[in-house]
């Protein structure tokens, strides 16, 4: 029989959100001074401690890459809309910067830890994402990482995308939680 809990404890929750916070701070002021690529690799450090110490690497891979893809296409349709602006990380104009994508993946790290108590509350992870997901982003305007051409719009954007996505990252973390073995039944033999 397994002995391996089955949700996070507390201090590893505490533990996810201070490296979740540093790593977003490491990626929105190293694009804000014109360092995004140190940003990135802040994040992917934290990734990589994620992983290393998930008790199914693999799972939140595969959870971390659905949501850079998942990021990739929505931060990509936003800079479309022409309603923000970076001073750095695009590699191409129309292409949402590498630095913000990686913020997808710095953010699934949270989703089998310190957000795991949005699981089965789907109309909740909505509201949550309609509110933090821009209000996020406006801090980061704030520190110089972006800047809004229209702050309305891209505010409504952004609200509308982070309501009908959260609810889907927090099915697929459901679905690729590598976080906490599931209950092993003893075997009577």
């Amino acid at each position: 029989m397994s002995t391996a809990p089955l949700a996070p404890t507390r201090r590893v929750m505490l533990a996810n959100f201070a490296v979740f916070q540093l790593s977003w701070f490491a990626a929105v002021l190293g694009a804000a001074h014109d360092v995004a690529l140190w940003g990135t690799l802040c994040i992917a450090a934290a990734i990589g401690w994620h992983v290393a110490v998930s008790a199914r690497p693999a799972k939140e891979v595969s959870l971390i890459g659905a949501a850079l893809l998942i990021g990739l296409v929505f931060e990509t349709l936003v800079v479309a809309m022409g309603n923000v602006r970076y001073p750095t990380g695009q590699a191409l104009h129309w292409l949402a910067p590498y630095w913000l994508v990686s913020l997808w993946g710095a953010f699934a790290i949270t989703l089998n830890v310190t957000l795991r108590w949005l699981r089965g509350r789907p109309w909740l992870a909505g509201v949550l994402g309609a509110v933090a997901g821009p209000a996020s982003f406006a801090a980061g305007v704030r520190l110089g990482a972006a800047s809004f051409v229209n702050t309305a719009a891209a505010l409504l954007t952004l609200a509308i995308g982070w309501a009908l996505l959260m609810p889907l990252l927090m099915r697929l973390a459901v679905r690729f939680d590598g976080v906490c073995l599931p209950h092993a039944r003893s075997q009577h033999g």
